[in-house]
């Protein structure tokens, strides 16, 4: 279901005033609103007027887009082109004009083809800009979009500015593969962001919750032995990465995942005594359950504010919502009690009864001598008091060193969980149609549900529930930066509806530290970016619109040019382009876009045999470490052999190594004496036996295996791409010869008396093995042309093996 037609904000029509004037790269802080800023320029271009494409979105975030602009009333809706639309079919689709979501792969081919129309683009927009490098799909698009069409737009944006701050001048290299010239940097503490959001804060409750003395120990221990690998990764691998490798970056586990139920024997206890079973809640959970009273008491006097709130309690993931939901519905002691029967419990009946029956069941999954479970003490399972804020803008929440008032609060009195779960309803009794799978509903009047911030397969499915269900509260019980700005947004866009935010987090914590992190990242990563944005400089020619922009030469030498004025194959090399034959497979991989930077032309076809053609008698077929490995051990890279042997003079295995990891195969240690069955080294060699004209060629990465066709391709003919495309299983094109089975020619060539001389005379003239075993010796003869090699294998066919062995005998 889509969301609701929200209202523009100060810095947002700013934003998009800017980059619609003059094309740019747009990054913005996380959770800012850089999908709202998109919306409203699809809003513009949805029209049959122009052609717009969108690159970098993927089909969860297409399908979110166009139903948010369903409910504009748009001229036209975008379209999405995938392989169900066929390639003869896509032109037609590419003139009816509007927005178009397409993949990369196939917009790569429609350029290569002439399938699209490149001078009736209007513009492209790239979403997720941080991902744009030179060898990619996207910027290989953007540079054949450039060279046809000088005059559409280029527009980027992005929301990770983290991203940029990695490498030497990232975020110059990435605005000249975008072939833009201005940069727009919109990070939360921008002067028109922070005085709008300071208008419409909402009113935040933060609450610091002490760590049990058993949670603190863990923690202390899983520090300690994170900082011990670092250590000794950093001893162990010297080239890696020193910032990268700290302990501050290392810590991605939730912290508030922990729940303990745990038996604990007295000293000196003795086998068979009874144990006692103390459960241990979380204190979060306390927390929230005083949440829940006071959001309960305020809705029972709300007559001011028209009836009571709604309610969204954001979690983690998935399990800590289905956690929370049990905990609210039956209470910590009955939810504890089933964790442990379900861990340590060997009667699954009993425990399943437990969790039918509650309480009920408590004792049925036990030993009859155990005792009852006891409680544990709850002397820190309290909010912290003093550390408890009232009315915080969200700003000071993420870490700014403001503090507004202290307010010491009244403890309430813990509910029952028979009184909790005195609300509970179904799923299917919500009024309304909650738009993702992942919500749990926990009470229907006033509606409460629970929801995850992250794991769910439609990346907008939080934002969709929150517009949604318009809570009047929110519950954060995990820290999450760019949902917290988020409900800034929403928040300011809504003005005049009340919203409170409260915040559990765990003080002096890993998940406080962790989230402060991410904050702390994002402002260094603006400062440096604003640094780097005052001393940038950049070329008038770098948007492409003239030919003076030298990113859009193909080669400062081509690969057609040649210093050679000799002929080969009846051709003028200096007259004739370089071309290479590429599978459709192929282009989801960096390599045709450096094949094409280098002046080569690509010819995408759907090849049978092969991944490129080079020349009409070079086959190429390209394997990574993880494709080859898997090729050899299921025994495919056979087949491919067999094929590329068989239709080409020039067969080829290329080995293209990962740039960033080790130009080689096993270690030196691992290297063995004796071919063994399970080493991808001996393999190779058994490959190379059975196939002897197959070439290997190692490649260290993608880049030195474009500049290794161009010196393969020299000199030499052209791939036609007919022919290729035409090399199948079932060619027609090949001679006779070599029609045959490959399978019953290397068992025939195996035979004694048989070579490939007069083996193509047996094939012709015997339709099968089974046939030639009938043969007599004279009419081998006649078929070998040779009496002494028809007697050797009628002798191998027809002789016992101990008649052969002392035959060999006599004769020595």
């Amino acid at each position: 279901m889509a969301t609701s037609p929200s209202v523009s904000l100060e810095h947002e029509t700013q934003i998009f005033l800017d980059l619609f004037h003059q094309d740019g790269l747009v990054i913005c802080a996380r959770g800012l609103g850089i999908d709202r800023l998109l919306l409203r320029f699809l809003r513009l271009y949805c029209v049959p007027t122009g052609l717009v494409l969108v690159l970098n979105t993927s089909p969860a975030e297409e399908e979110f887009f166009i139903d948010q602009l369903r409910t504009y009333n748009v001229a036209q809706l975008p379209r999405r082109i995938t392989n169900e639309i066929p390639s003869n079919s896509r032109y037609e689709v590419y003139m009816q004009g509007g927005i178009i979501f397409a993949t990369s792969r196939i917009l790569v081919v429609d350029f290569l083809t002439g399938r699209i129309p490149s001078d009736l683009i209007t513009g492209i927009i790239v979403y997720k800009a941080h991902r744009i490098i030179e060898s990619c799909q996207e910027a290989f698009i953007l540079r054949l979009y450039r060279q046809k069409n000088k005059e559409g737009f280029i527009k980027a944006f992005s929301d990770n500015a983290v991203s940029f701050n990695t490498g030497f001048c990232h975020v110059e290299r990435a605005m000249r593969n975008l072939f833009v010239r201005k940069l727009y940097l919109w990070p939360r503490f921008h002067v028109a962001v922070h005085s709008f959001l300071e208008q419409h804060k909402p009113e935040v409750v933060e609450l610091h919750v002490n760590m049990t003395p058993a949670m603190r120990a863990i923690q202390s221990s899983i520090l300690d032995i994170l900082n011990a690998c670092l250590k000794e990764l950093k001893h162990c691998n010297p080239a890696l990465e020193v910032e990268d490798l700290s302990l501050e970056n290392a810590i991605d586990n939730k912290e508030n995942k922990k729940i303990k139920a745990s038996g604990k024997p007295d000293d000196g206890e003795e086998k068979g005594q009874r144990r006692e079973l103390i459960l241990e809640s979380n204190p979060k959970w306390e927390a929230l359950r005083e949440v829940l009273k006071e959001i309960e008491t305020e809705n029972a006097n709300s007559e001011a504010l028209g009836g009571p709130g709604r309610t969204l309690i954001c979690a983690g993931d998935d399990r800590t919502c289905a956690q929370l939901k049990e905990y609210i519905v039956a209470g910590a002691e009955a939810f504890l009690m089933r964790l442990y029967h379900k861990t340590f419990g060997k009667d699954k009946e009993a425990s399943e009864a437990f969790l039918r029956d509650g309480k009920a069941a408590e004792y049925r999954g036990r030993d009859a001598g155990e005792p009852r479970p006891k409680r544990a003490k709850k002397q820190s399972s309290k909010p912290n008091k003093s550390k408890r804020k009232r009315e915080l803008t969200l700003t000071q929440m993420v870490g700014k060193c403001e503090q507004d008032t202290v307010e010491d609060r009244d403890s309430y009195e813990e509910v029952g969980s028979g009184q909790e779960s005195s609300g509970e309803a179904r799923p299917s009794d919500f009024p309304l149609d909650l738009p993702s799978e992942s919500c749990y509903g926990v009470l229907k009047e006033p509606l409460t549900i629970i929801h995850p911030l992250s794991g769910c397969s439609d990346p907008y499915a939080l934002t969709r529930v929150v517009h949604e269900v318009e809570p009047r509260y929110i519950v954060l019980y995990d820290a999450e930066l760019s949902f917290v700005r988020q409900l800034e947004i929403y928040k300011a866009s809504r003005p005049g509806k009340p919203l409170r935010v409260y915040f559990l987090i765990y003080g002096g914590s890993t998940e406080e530290q962790r989230y402060l992190t991410t904050l702390r990242k994002e402002k260094e990563a603006f400062e440096k970016l604003i640094r780097e944005k005052a001393s940038m400089v950049i070329p008038e020619e770098r948007e492409g619109r003239d030919e003076t922009n030298l990113d859009l030469v193909r080669d400062a030498t081509p690969a057609a040019a040649s210093t050679d004025t000799r002929k080969a194959g009846g051709q003028d090399q200096k007259s004739v382009q370089h071309s290479v034959v590429v599978d459709m497979r192929e282009f989801r991989s960096e390599l045709p876009s450096l094949i094409h930077r280098r002046g080569i032309d690509i010819d995408p076809v759907t090849l049978e045999v092969g991944d490129y053609i080079l020349t009409p008698d070079i086959c190429v077929e390209r394997k990574s470490i993880s494709d080859l490995i898997g090729s050899l051990n299921n025994g495919r890279l056979y087949g491919q052999c067999v094929s590329m042997c068989r239709y080409y003079k020039r067969p080829v295995l290329l080995i293209e190594f990962d740039p960033g990891k080790s130009f080689s195969l096993p270690s030196r240690a691992s290297l063995h004496q004796e071919i063994s069955g399970n080493d991808v080294t001996s393999k190779l060699v058994l490959l190379t036996l059975h196939f002897p004209r197959l070439r290997l060629l190692w490649c260290p990465s993608p880049y030195a295996t474009a500049e290794l066709f161009e010196e393969l391709k020299q000199n030499r003919p052209q791939p036609d791409p007919l022919a290729a495309a035409a090399v199948t299983a079932d060619s027609e094109s090949l001679p006779e010869s070599d029609r045959y089975s490959p399978g019953p020619q290397d068992f025939l060539l195996k035979m004694p008396g048989v070579n490939a001389k007069n083996c193509q005379a047996v094939m012709n003239r015997v339709k099968s093995l089974a046939e030639l075993i009938t043969l007599s010796q004279d009419k081998l003869a006649e078929l070998l042309g040779n009496a002494s090699s028809a007697k050797q294998l009628y002798e191998f066919i027809h002789l016992p093996y101990t008649e052969a062995v002392s035959r060999g005998k006599t004769k020595r």
